[in-house]
């Protein structure tokens, strides 16, 4: 028959801290600690942020309203169309003065050029009629033959000269005159370019006014951060650097149990040797010598 045994251990070190590392770690501590109640906004942070919160307010209320408005008026062409009306009508007016010029309504229509066909009818007759008496034939057929050509060979060259020169001059009024409003409309539709360019680049330095407007208060926050964050960094990089070396020491608990299994030999030797220690030593008297 066998039998077992159980037998528990708990050790307990207390070890003290390596003396060099522990003046160095209360005082870390120690300014990590002070470092506490600055951990909070600040005067300074919080009034930055206040500063922030009231230009972006501002800037809201005084570009909103100019960049909405210009968005639309992109967004509806950017009055890029507004002069299509004048350009259709300025077409129409070309357009009706060469209809009239085409027509041949105007040749011919001014009192100069009747003056002086008149004035060369009337030197043709005075010379052919002249003629025509001399020879004894006046108001004959001949004669009123040879006035119709002569008023007509006279006249001709003129009529057409001025036909031409009439055309001429028309067609170079009218096109002058869609020149003079394609160079007119083409200006205002560069300028109106030029104005929603001007418009878009607004728009684009609207946020590095809204940066302007906030640098101090953003510098003011950046200094804030470092008067807290170098010290902080620089007890955490000491505090890295020793908290290894602390963490050797202090104090350390371990516990340990077994367990044994023995036969029934051992078991009664066990015994056997118990009781043994229990025997009195020397020799026993039983009561007669």
């Amino acid at each position: 028959m066998g039998g077992t045994s159980k037998s528990s251990q708990t050790q307990t070190q207390q070890l003290a801290p390596y003396d060099p590392a522990k003046e160095g770690l209360q005082g870390i501590l120690s300014g990590i600690t002070s470092m506490v109640p600055q951990a909070g906004l600040s005067g300074k942070a919080s009034g930055a942020l206040d500063t922030i919160e009231s230009n972006a307010a501002n800037a809201s209320s005084t570009f909103s309203p100019a960049i909405t408005s210009g968005t639309l008026g992109l967004l509806n062409g950017g009055g890029a169309t507004a002069n299509d009306s004048a350009i259709k009508q300025n077409f129409a007016d070309y357009k009706g003065l060469l209809s009239s010029t085409a027509s041949g309504a105007n040749v011919g229509n001014n009192e100069a050029l009747k003056a002086q066909l008149d004035q060369i009818r009337t030197d043709v007759t005075d010379q052919t009629n002249g003629m025509w008496a001399a020879a004894g034939r006046d108001f004959s057929p001949g004669n009123f033959q040879a006035l119709a050509r002569g008023v007509a060979a006279g006249q001709a060259p003129v009529i057409a000269a001025q036909y031409n020169a009439d055309a001429d001059r028309a067609l170079g009024a009218a096109s002058a005159i869609y020149g003079a409003g394609n160079t007119t409309y083409g200006l205002l539709n560069g300028t109106n370019a030029a104005a929603n360019e001007n418009f878009t680049n607004g728009v684009g330095t609207a946020g590095k006014a809204i940066d302007a407007s906030n640098y101090g208060a953003n510098a003011a926050l950046q200094a804030e951060a470092q008067r807290f964050g170098i010290p902080a960094s620089q007890y955490a990089t000491l505090l890295g650097s020793l908290a290894p070396v602390a963490a050797q020491f202090g104090q350390n608990t371990g516990h340990s149990e077994g367990e044994q299994t023995m036969s029934g030999a051992q078991q009664f030797a066990m015994i056997a040797q118990g009781l043994g220690s229990l025997w009195p030593k020397g020799n026993i008297s039983f009561g007669a010598s």
